[in-house]
């Protein structure tokens, strides 16, 4: 079992920077790929970015790519999204995941937050 709390969320406007945290708990985090969805109103929640365990390889969904990082810390079971240059676009809720293998469905992971609340004004 693995427990996900999200943070960083906010109010921004386009082109400025968040930098979302994702908490976890238990020791085996460093054994489970880490992605983030996104999920805005109206709309199915989709793939963002996803890091395999040791944190060497990362794919990204193709409007993110070159604006935002995904990256880990192992040793402090947390897991980052690195968010710039930002658009309205990317107004949704963000949830953080866990899974034994890394996928660009959400029926790949098995665990998730509760996710956090982006939002890009014009």
């Amino acid at each position: 079992q693995v427990q996900l709390v999200e943070s960083g969320g906010g109010l921004v406007q386009a082109g400025e920077s968040l930098r979302l945290s994702c908490a976890a708990s238990g020791r085996a985090f460093s054994t489970y790929a880490m992605a983030w969805f996104r999920q805005a109103p109206g709309k199915e929640r989709e793939f963002v970015a996803t890091i395999t365990w040791s944190g060497d390889k990362a794919y990204y969904k193709e409007s993110v790519k070159g604006r935002f990082n995904i990256s880990r810390d192992n040793a402090n079971y947390t897991v980052y999204l690195q968010m710039n240059n930002l658009e309205p676009e990317d107004t949704a809720v963000y949830y953080c995941t866990a899974g034994l293998s890394t996928g660009l469905r959400k029926e790949v992971y098995d665990w998730w937050g509760q996710g956090t609340q982006v939002t890009v004004s014009r």
